[in-house]
């Protein structure tokens, strides 16, 4: 799997060595708010990160490598069925208000169209007015479709 670069991060392609920086900055429950569950300790992630890795081919996972600060901040993902790509971003709370999801999407959907993606696609809460604001920036748009209580927002075509 691709590493992908911008100047401000480095989307690393996820190990299981990446468990326990990660349980750290995943640790508050406030980041559960519109996605449910609640934080996972170092061991239930390091397993959860084993299945990622050895999952199916379509499974795409990062983590967020913040250059200036040197240290993990998130993680974003893709799950490829065909030409179609479904996303999810999330950053760390003392790494928000900063830009860092908008650019890791940003560079996560460029890369997905540089694969011949043809739809990429974010299941977003209605509530969740930041993760909007991201799914915009990285070119997707709201549908009237809906999935489970959140939005479909949808990005088809053309060059990110």
């Amino acid at each position: 799997m691709d590493t992908i670069e911008t100047p401000l991060v480095v989307l690393l392609p996820l190990s299981t060595e990446h468990a326990d920086e990660m349980a750290v900055t995943l640790s508050d429950p406030e980041l559960h708010t519109y996605t449910g569950g609640a934080p996972l300790t170092p061991q239930e992630l390091r397993a959860r990160y084993e299945r990622l890795v050895a999952g199916p081919e379509g499974w795409r996972n990062w983590v967020i490598w913040l250059r200036e600060e040197k240290r993990l901040v998130g993680y974003v993902q893709a799950t490829i069925d065909g030409r179609t790509a479904e996303v999810g971003w999330v950053i760390g709370t003392p790494w928000q208000g900063r830009g860092l999801a908008t650019v890791a999407a940003r560079a996560l959907v460029g890369w997905l169209v540089k694969q011949e993606i043809d739809t990429v696609v974010a299941h977003i809460h209605p509530d969740h007015a930041a993760s909007a604001a991201v799914a915009a920036s990285a070119g997707l748009r709201p549908t009237d479709r809906w999935h489970d209580g959140e939005v479909r927002w949808e990005r088809t075509g053309g060059p990110a």
